[in-house]
């Protein structure tokens, strides 16, 4: 029932929404600043976005159904991507205007690891092997970016050394999605040391908790930034770690460093009163200082229902079973639009809906349609597995 049901959603409502509302016509790509009925809101593009459709309209290509709208779509983002979204330094813009001209450049690496992954997502969609290695050769490009210094700004000054969750762990996925094209030794060495250097610096047991900044070497930062935890993003590094688990034989220490996780971020990040997986806690039990600290968005809720789908294959556990129905459930019975279709993004604790657009900058078609093509595959695994 659930593989039906995450496959309708995808095939019915969420591809056709951004197949009607966000793709570009004239200049290529996708536009995200939708209102709730889908009406343009401001033409800004979002580069993140253009590797990220890109991904998913070729991910459902390869995993759903051999739809040409869905590869076309696909190629729109990269070419759009190749045309106007590199700076003369071989970096990525983070915002540009619907033509293309540049807007705004940011100091991390996630647009270049989205249009990677969706050129190597069309590689196999489109049987094209040159994607696959303008994917691998983007991805050397990301880790020369990382390990030069000068090249990207950090976030503090030297007064504060400090490394983040987030593009450790992004790098896994990245890494992850162009092995599935091309084999190369330097995307194995990354997901090894990425996953190491989260369970060796960014897991602490002393407080049940994967923390999104640490210290160079591990350090717990005693301040409002260096205790948050970020439930979602724990839980989205856990089915990362399932899934690399799985393609190694369901590796034991990783299924282990995986579960610890989930099981981690689930108690910080379930709301024992509303329902939902609330967007920031602090690891002391303390104020957060992010104003959104309290709210349900819509992309946490989907990594859940994909990590209790792998929690539940990688161990036969009811348990992950009964979680997946809990987050699954509620977030069908909140996110959805009945009236105009996709989904909302952003709820107050208590599950109202906060404001009603589909998208911006942020909040586009990649997380929940992801869901929905994982949600399906897994299900169909497991069916077959009975």
């Amino acid at each position: 029932m659930w593989a039906d049901s995450y496959r309708q959603d995808l095939v019915g409502n969420i591809m056709p929404f951004w197949l009607k509302y966000g793709l570009d016509g004239k200049h290529g790509g996708v536009y995200t600043c939708v209102n709730r009925d889908g009406s343009l809101m401001d033409t800004t593009k979002s580069v993140w976005f253009q590797g990220r459709f890109g991904f998913i309209a070729a991910f459902a290509y390869n995993n759903i159904e051999k739809n040409p709208e869905w590869l076309a779509a696909s190629k729109s983002c990269i070419d759009f991507i190749e045309k106007h979204c590199f700076d003369k330094d071989g970096r990525m813009f983070f915002e540009v205007k619907e033509d293309g001209t540049p807007l705004r450049k940011r100091r991390y690496v996630f647009s270049e690891s989205f249009a990677a992954i969706a050129m190597s997502e069309y590689a196999l969609a489109s049987g094209d092997h040159s994607y696959a290695e303008k994917a691998l050769a983007l991805f050397k490009r990301i880790q020369h970016f990382i390990a030069t210094p000068g090249i990207l700004e950090p976030k503090y000054l030297d007064t504060l050394e400090a490394q983040g969750h987030s593009v450790t762990m992004i790098l896994i996925n990245t890494a992850s999605r162009i092995r599935a094209v091309i084999d190369d030794k330097d995307l194995i060495r990354q997901i090894d040391d990425s996953i190491a250097t989260l369970s060796k610096y960014f897991i602490h047991p002393e407080f049940k908790a994967l923390l999104e900044m640490v210290g160079p070497n591990g350090e717990f930062i005693d301040t409002c930034n260096g205790r948050v935890i970020n439930p979602g993003h724990c839980i989205e590094t856990s089915w990362f770690i399932l899934e690399e688990a799985k393609y190694r034989n369901w590796d034991a220490g990783l299924v282990k460093l995986a579960l610890t996780i989930l099981d981690w971020s689930w108690e910080w990040g379930w709301d024992k009163e509303f329902g939902g997986i609330i967007n920031f806690r602090d690891c002391r039990n303390l104020p957060c200082q992010d104003y959104s600290q309290d709210m349900k968005f819509w992309w946490p809720q989907t990594e859940a229902i994909i990590a209790t789908l792998y929690a539940y294959q990688a161990t036969g556990d009811k348990k992950y079973l009964e979680m997946h129905k809990q987050i699954s459930d509620w977030t069908y019975a909140h996110f959805p639009d009945k009236e105009y279709g996709e989904w909302y993004g952003y709820l107050h604790r208590d599950g109202t809906v906060a404001q009603p657009a589909k998208g911006n900058i942020f909040k586009g078609p990649f997380h929940i349609p992801r869901m929905m093509v994982k949600g399906y595959m897994l299900c169909r695994e497991l069916i077959s597995e009975e």
